[in-house]
């Protein structure tokens, strides 16, 4: 992790750091760092994400958390039907701010949606 372009990353807390490394990694992400209560995570291709437990206990409540993420992924219909049981919400649909997504939470209820643009979907080759 020595050689990265201009990125911006988010630090998640969580209450359990297994639990939310569980979860990411069926997103697609893979533990590249481990110290214990701070995890480095990343798909290889753009997504970085750490997740922390050392926030004071009781700071992360879900369903009080206002934390959230939102991945681009231009596959967003394949890691649906991967993930179709965590989707409550139903599957991606297109929205009127110009995005094909989908939303879900983590196990500590940080909002995740995952989206690409509608109007590159429509230039892709189907």
């Amino acid at each position: 992790m020595t050689d990265h372009p201009h990125t911006l990353v988010a630090i998640t807390p969580c209450n359990d750091i297994d639990a939310s490394t569980a979860f990411y990694r069926r997103l697609g992400l893979e533990v590249l760092s481990d110290y214990g209560t701070y995890r480095i995570l990343g798909d290889g291709k753009g997504w970085l994400l750490h997740l922390s437990s050392e926030a004071p206990k009781g700071w992360v409540i879900p369903g009080r958390n206002p934390n959230g993420l939102y991945l681009y992924l231009e596959d967003v219909d394949g890691l649906a039907a991967r993930i179709a049981d965590l989707l409550s919400g139903g599957g991606p649909s297109h929205k009127p701010w110009g995005m094909y997504e989908m939303a879900l939470s983590d196990p500590d209820g940080t909002l995740v949606r995952i989206g690409w643009p509608s109007d590159l979907l429509a230039e892709r080759p189907r």
